[in-house]
Protein backbone atom coordinates (compact mmCIF):
# COMPACT_ATOMS: atom_id res chain seq x y z
CA UNK A 1 0.00 0.00 0.00
CA UNK A 2 1.70 3.77 -1.15
CA UNK A 3 2.65 5.18 2.19
CA UNK A 4 1.00 8.72 0.92
CA UNK A 5 -2.39 6.96 0.28
CA UNK A 6 -4.21 8.66 3.62
CA UNK A 7 -3.06 12.06 1.99
CA UNK A 8 -6.22 11.55 -0.80
CA UNK A 9 -8.90 12.94 -0.76
CA UNK A 10 -12.15 12.08 -1.30
CA UNK A 11 -14.10 10.99 -4.71
CA UNK A 12 -16.54 13.64 -5.68
CA UNK A 13 -19.59 12.20 -5.34
CA UNK A 14 -22.14 13.07 -8.48
CA UNK A 15 -25.96 12.44 -9.00
CA UNK A 16 -27.15 9.58 -11.44
CA UNK A 17 -27.12 11.69 -14.48
CA UNK A 18 -29.48 12.29 -16.88
CA UNK A 19 -29.39 8.80 -18.46
CA UNK A 20 -29.29 6.89 -15.40
CA UNK A 21 -32.88 5.44 -17.18
CA UNK A 22 -31.10 4.38 -20.18
CA UNK A 23 -28.41 2.27 -18.19
CA UNK A 24 -31.17 0.84 -15.91
CA UNK A 25 -34.40 0.80 -18.10
CA UNK A 26 -33.20 0.68 -21.31
CA UNK A 27 -36.71 -0.76 -22.72
CA UNK A 28 -38.77 2.11 -21.06
CA UNK A 29 -36.46 4.44 -22.67
CA UNK A 30 -36.55 2.81 -26.14
CA UNK A 31 -33.24 0.88 -26.25
CA UNK A 32 -34.27 -2.92 -27.10
CA UNK A 33 -30.89 -4.51 -26.21
CA UNK A 34 -32.27 -7.11 -23.69
CA UNK A 35 -34.36 -10.24 -24.27
CA UNK A 36 -36.63 -9.65 -21.00
CA UNK A 37 -36.48 -6.42 -19.45
CA UNK A 38 -34.89 -6.49 -15.72
CA UNK A 39 -37.26 -5.97 -12.53
CA UNK A 40 -40.49 -5.30 -14.32
CA UNK A 41 -42.34 -8.43 -13.42
CA UNK A 42 -42.38 -8.23 -10.11
CA UNK A 43 -45.38 -10.74 -9.09
CA UNK A 44 -45.45 -13.17 -11.73
CA UNK A 45 -48.94 -14.64 -13.26
CA UNK A 46 -48.47 -17.54 -10.22
CA UNK A 47 -49.19 -14.94 -7.01
CA UNK A 48 -51.51 -15.13 -5.15
CA UNK A 49 -53.45 -12.67 -3.31
CA UNK A 50 -55.29 -9.52 -4.57
CA UNK A 51 -54.06 -8.30 -7.82
CA UNK A 52 -53.53 -3.92 -7.18
CA UNK A 53 -51.84 -1.25 -9.11
CA UNK A 54 -49.92 1.26 -7.71
CA UNK A 55 -49.07 4.80 -9.06
CA UNK A 56 -48.35 8.08 -8.65
CA UNK A 57 -45.66 10.65 -9.57
CA UNK A 58 -42.51 12.35 -7.84
CA UNK A 59 -43.09 15.85 -6.64
CA UNK A 60 -39.87 18.67 -6.38
CA UNK A 61 -39.44 21.70 -3.98
CA UNK A 62 -41.70 23.19 -6.43
CA UNK A 63 -44.31 21.27 -6.71
CA UNK A 64 -43.19 19.99 -10.43
CA UNK A 65 -43.62 16.60 -11.32
CA UNK A 66 -39.73 15.15 -11.69
CA UNK A 67 -39.75 13.51 -15.09
CA UNK A 68 -36.38 11.23 -15.38
CA UNK A 69 -36.85 9.06 -11.85
CA UNK A 70 -36.19 5.26 -11.41
CA UNK A 71 -37.97 3.53 -8.58
CA UNK A 72 -37.16 0.00 -7.49
CA UNK A 73 -39.94 -1.92 -5.02
CA UNK A 74 -39.00 -4.66 -2.91
CA UNK A 75 -42.15 -6.37 -1.53
CA UNK A 76 -43.30 -10.20 -0.13
CA UNK A 77 -45.88 -11.72 -1.31
CA UNK A 78 -49.84 -12.15 -0.63
CA UNK A 79 -48.70 -14.70 2.42
CA UNK A 80 -46.15 -11.76 4.18
CA UNK A 81 -43.15 -14.18 2.37
CA UNK A 82 -39.64 -12.45 0.38
CA UNK A 83 -38.22 -14.01 -2.23
CA UNK A 84 -35.26 -14.89 -0.59
CA UNK A 85 -34.02 -17.65 1.19
CA UNK A 86 -33.98 -15.69 4.25
CA UNK A 87 -37.48 -14.51 3.31
CA UNK A 88 -39.59 -17.12 5.87
CA UNK A 89 -41.02 -19.55 3.35
CA UNK A 90 -41.35 -20.66 -0.03
CA UNK A 91 -42.88 -18.42 -2.71
CA UNK A 92 -45.13 -18.83 -6.29
CA UNK A 93 -42.97 -19.89 -8.79
CA UNK A 94 -41.93 -16.92 -10.77
CA UNK A 95 -42.36 -14.00 -7.53
CA UNK A 96 -39.71 -11.99 -8.06
CA UNK A 97 -41.14 -9.65 -5.15
CA UNK A 98 -38.98 -6.81 -7.05
CA UNK A 99 -39.10 -4.74 -9.89
CA UNK A 100 -37.70 -1.59 -11.62
CA UNK A 101 -40.16 0.99 -13.32
CA UNK A 102 -39.13 4.76 -14.49
CA UNK A 103 -41.33 7.83 -14.86
CA UNK A 104 -42.87 8.78 -18.02
CA UNK A 105 -40.67 11.69 -19.63
CA UNK A 106 -43.58 13.91 -20.22
CA UNK A 107 -46.10 14.17 -17.10
CA UNK A 108 -44.12 11.99 -14.52
CA UNK A 109 -46.53 9.44 -14.05
CA UNK A 110 -45.19 6.25 -12.70
CA UNK A 111 -46.99 3.28 -11.86
CA UNK A 112 -47.20 -0.66 -11.79
CA UNK A 113 -49.35 -3.86 -11.19
CA UNK A 114 -48.50 -6.49 -7.59
CA UNK A 115 -50.29 -8.15 -6.15
CA UNK A 116 -51.06 -6.78 -2.57
CA UNK A 117 -48.25 -8.08 0.07
CA UNK A 118 -49.15 -9.58 3.43
CA UNK A 119 -48.06 -8.75 7.07
CA UNK A 120 -44.22 -9.41 7.44
CA UNK A 121 -42.85 -10.87 10.13
CA UNK A 122 -40.18 -7.99 11.48
CA UNK A 123 -36.43 -9.01 13.31
CA UNK A 124 -37.27 -8.38 16.11
CA UNK A 125 -40.43 -10.82 16.10
CA UNK A 126 -42.99 -7.92 15.30
CA UNK A 127 -45.19 -8.41 12.77
CA UNK A 128 -45.22 -5.43 10.24
CA UNK A 129 -47.98 -4.23 8.40
CA UNK A 130 -48.63 -4.76 4.22
CA UNK A 131 -45.96 -2.52 2.67
CA UNK A 132 -44.10 -2.45 -0.12
CA UNK A 133 -40.32 -0.74 0.32
CA UNK A 134 -38.88 1.85 -2.38
CA UNK A 135 -35.58 3.16 -4.01
CA UNK A 136 -35.84 6.77 -5.25
CA UNK A 137 -33.11 7.99 -7.89
CA UNK A 138 -32.48 10.90 -10.34
CA UNK A 139 -30.69 13.33 -11.70
CA UNK A 140 -30.08 15.94 -8.82
CA UNK A 141 -30.27 13.04 -6.25
CA UNK A 142 -26.94 11.92 -4.73
CA UNK A 143 -27.96 9.38 -2.59
CA UNK A 144 -30.65 7.41 -3.57
CA UNK A 145 -33.71 7.29 -1.33
CA UNK A 146 -35.45 4.80 0.79
CA UNK A 147 -39.04 5.07 1.71
CA UNK A 148 -41.74 2.68 2.12
CA UNK A 149 -45.47 2.06 1.03
CA UNK A 150 -48.73 1.34 3.53
CA UNK A 151 -51.94 1.09 2.15
CA UNK A 152 -54.53 2.98 3.55
CA UNK A 153 -57.26 -0.14 4.11
CA UNK A 154 -55.09 -1.37 6.32
CA UNK A 155 -55.42 0.88 9.51
CA UNK A 156 -55.41 -1.66 12.58
CA UNK A 157 -52.10 -2.76 11.08
CA UNK A 158 -50.58 0.55 10.56
CA UNK A 159 -51.07 1.66 13.96
CA UNK A 160 -48.98 -1.24 15.15
CA UNK A 161 -46.52 -0.92 12.50
CA UNK A 162 -42.77 -0.84 14.21
CA UNK A 163 -41.38 1.17 11.82
CA UNK A 164 -44.10 3.81 11.46
CA UNK A 165 -44.55 4.26 14.97
CA UNK A 166 -40.88 5.45 15.05
CA UNK A 167 -42.05 8.31 13.23
CA UNK A 168 -43.59 10.86 15.77
CA UNK A 169 -46.12 13.03 14.13
CA UNK A 170 -49.27 11.84 12.59
CA UNK A 171 -48.90 13.98 9.55
CA UNK A 172 -45.15 12.78 9.17
CA UNK A 173 -46.34 9.13 8.67
CA UNK A 174 -49.52 9.79 6.59
CA UNK A 175 -47.20 11.15 3.93
CA UNK A 176 -46.08 7.00 3.53
CA UNK A 177 -49.89 5.80 3.30
CA UNK A 178 -51.20 5.11 -0.55
CA UNK A 179 -54.86 5.81 -0.87
CA UNK A 180 -57.17 3.07 -2.20
CA UNK A 181 -59.00 4.02 -5.10
CA UNK A 182 -61.12 1.87 -8.08
CA UNK A 183 -60.60 2.02 -11.28
CA UNK A 184 -62.34 -0.01 -13.66
CA UNK A 185 -63.28 -2.07 -10.80
CA UNK A 186 -59.93 -2.73 -10.01
CA UNK A 187 -58.10 -1.39 -7.24
CA UNK A 188 -55.68 1.51 -7.49
CA UNK A 189 -53.05 2.95 -4.61
CA UNK A 190 -51.83 6.45 -5.23
CA UNK A 191 -48.66 7.35 -3.64
CA UNK A 192 -47.20 11.23 -4.74
CA UNK A 193 -43.53 11.42 -3.20
CA UNK A 194 -42.57 14.68 -2.23
CA UNK A 195 -38.31 15.05 -2.52
CA UNK A 196 -38.98 18.85 -0.18
CA UNK A 197 -41.21 21.09 1.57
CA UNK A 198 -44.31 21.05 2.73
CA UNK A 199 -45.34 17.16 2.96
CA UNK A 200 -42.10 15.81 2.02
CA UNK A 201 -42.20 11.89 1.98
CA UNK A 202 -40.79 10.73 4.97
CA UNK A 203 -36.73 9.06 3.79
CA UNK A 204 -35.55 6.27 6.00
CA UNK A 205 -31.65 6.60 6.44
CA UNK A 206 -30.85 2.57 6.06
Amino acid sequence: MPQDLHYLKETPSQTAGPYVHIGLAPGAAGFDIYRQELGWDIAGPNAKGERIRIEGVVIDGTGSPVKDVLIEAWQANGAGVHAHPEGGGAVEEGFRGWGRVITDFETGDWGFDTVKPGPVMGRNGRLMAPHISLWIVARGINIGLNTRLYFSDEAEANAADPVLNLIEWENRRATLIARRETRDGKPVYRFDIRLQGEDETVFFDI
